[in-house]
């Protein structure tokens, strides 16, 4: 926690949120509140392009969205540092969060922080082509594989994917990618 606090603090607020709305007292009004509801977004209710990315309802949606930061956010939160690893990863959320509310229909209802991850890779993929000097060739490799089966996963599983939502985060994170490490010097 104390080697990477935003990439701790991430996760700690999805797990209360979780906990809240799976076992709190006001179960169903908290995520009602939480989600990303076009209608609503359309309704003036602008704070849901960010909470959906910190509300998770089911238990493995959660943890394979913590694992994910977990495994591999605290490289970028050590290279960014944290304040722009913050801008990055909310950011790359909220672009797919607007993506998912332009594109999709009024009645589409989303949660996850999968858009924002997939930022994250977008900010690596900005990395590994324009400032190699942070990855072993083997670090980027293992990278790719695992965005290429993440990617290959969202358009092939049964389960409710918001799939604008990753493309859009991935291409959102590459677009902020280069913002990010305008101040960041090269690495020798």
């Amino acid at each position: 926690m104390r080697l990477y606090p935003i990439v701790s603090m991430i996760v700690a607020i999805q797990l209360i949120v979780f906990l809240l709305i799976n076992f709190g007292p006001y179960q169903y009004s908290l995520f009602h509140l939480m989600a990303g509801s076009n209608y609503y977004i359309r309704e003036g209710e602008y704070w849901r392009f960010v909470t959906p990315i910190f509300t998770h309802q089911g238990f493995l949606h959660l943890l394979f969205n913590s694992f994910s930061l977990v495994l591999f956010a605290p490289a970028l939160e050590r290279i960014l540092g944290k304040v722009k690893f913050l801008i990055g990863y909310l950011g790359a959320g909220i672009i797919a969060d607007i993506a998912t509310y332009l594109m999709l229909p009024l009645d589409y209802v989303h949660i996850g922080a999968s858009g924002a991850i997939f930022g994250l890779f977008g900010i690596y993929l900005y990395l590994m082509y324009s400032r190699k000097e942070y990855f072993s060739r083997a670090d980027s490799q293992i990278l790719l594989i695992f965005l290429i089966i993440n990617l290959g996963s969202t358009f092939i599983s049964n389960e409710s994917i918001n799939v604008l939502g990753h493309l859009f985060g991935l291409v959102g994170g590459a677009a902020l990618a280069p913002l990010l490490m305008a101040l960041v010097p090269r690495r020798r």
